[in-house]
């Protein structure tokens, strides 16, 4: 053995058919695993998609049952006020009816009817007239 000349290969040698062969079995490999890839991102983005007009559809639906909520809360409020207001009318009228007495005839007092003094319509337009001018109701010029 030279020290500076030939020194052995340590490289395995190889035939190119058996390389070939590898190459195509590597090459059928890869596009294996990038066919089960793009089947699961596929598959992942179909899912993704599916959920999110799932929940978009059902957050609808939430926002249309709380208006619901909303309304009848409001309608019950309202309602309870009318009851409130009702019952204390009630009461105020059971009250009043142990502070007012029944009425008998010797306690009514009877008036005499004054009769109606009758104005003639000449009268009383000619008095209107005069307050109004008395009262710068009308004027004169500007």
């Amino acid at each position: 053995m030279k020290p500076y000349g030939n020194q052995p290969d340590f490289k395995k040698k190889v035939s190119y058919e058996s390389k070939k062969n590898s190459e195509k079995i590597s090459i059928n490999n890869i596009k294996l695993i990038h066919q089960i890839f793009d089947t699961i991102n596929i598959s992942l983005l179909v899912l993704i998609f599916t959920l999110f007009f799932l929940s978009f559809n059902s957050q609808r639906e939430w926002s249309n049952t709380y208006k619901n909520l909303s309304k009848t809360r409001a309608f019950n409020n309202n309602l309870i006020d009318y009851i409130s207001k009702i019952e204390e009318f009630y009461i105020s009228e059971l009250e009043s009816l142990n502070i007012y007495r029944k009425t008998k005839p010797e306690d009514l007092i009877y008036l005499d009817k004054l009769p109606k003094k009758k104005e003639s319509l000449l009268k009383k337009n000619l008095s209107s007239f005069i307050e109004g001018f008395s009262h710068s109701k009308y004027q004169r010029g500007y």
